[in-house]
């Protein structure tokens, strides 16, 4: 499914560099508000105007007012990126609840980040975990997934926004590839 815009949030695609306090660290900090030093200046990386004051993202910098413009509809303040559209998504998409397991394997980051954020959505309200580790969406996660979906994709979430629908797409056609040659000895 083609994206008609990529104004959200983004982990830096160098994550697996960091080692995991140094990880956990950044995740704990991101939105928090930076004060540049007596004399400097931050950037905003989105207005790229000069700043005293502005949240930060795994080493990027925001004004308040991009930051508010980068939060989706139905997010309440929580900076949704596309790992928990596919964490909500893929709960949403299932016939049965998940397990956690299953949707920290299928988000598509790496598994420590994964494990970060399923906890960070379902502290926030927008997923629930029985006793037994299955994922339930809540109707603030319901809510908060149409809201990043309508940004990404002008449209109600489908299955195949997922990164785990195109993987097993992948996955059938290299079946497909490798039983029709198969065939051909």
């Amino acid at each position: 499914m083609q994206k008609k815009s990529d104004f959200i949030f983004k982990y830096p695609p160098n994550l697996q560099e960091l080692d995991l306090a140094t990880m956990v660290s950044m995740y704990r900090d991101r939105g928090e508000p930076r004060k540049a030093a007596p004399g400097k200046y931050l950037a905003c990386a989105i207005t790229r105007r000069l700043i005293r004051e502005a949240k930060w993202w795994f080493g990027i910098y925001y004004s308040q007012a991009a930051w508010d413009e980068l939060l989706t509809k139905g997010s309440e303040g929580y900076p949704l990126t596309e790992a928990e559209l596919n964490a909500i998504g893929l709960v949403i998409a299932s016939e049965e609840p998940p397990h956690r397991e299953h949707v920290e394997k299928n988000i598509g980051v790496l598994p420590k980040l994964a494990y970060l954020v399923i906890n960070d959505i379902k502290q926030f309200g927008f997923l629930h975990e029985d006793e037994h580790g299955f994922l339930r969406v809540t109707p603030r996660g319901e809510r908060a997934l149409q809201g990043i979906t309508r940004r990404l994709y002008e449209r109600r979430f489908t299955p195949e926004m997922l990164v785990a629908y195109h993987q097993s797409e992948e996955l059938r056609k290299e079946e497909s590839r490798s039983s029709d040659q198969a065939t051909l000895f």
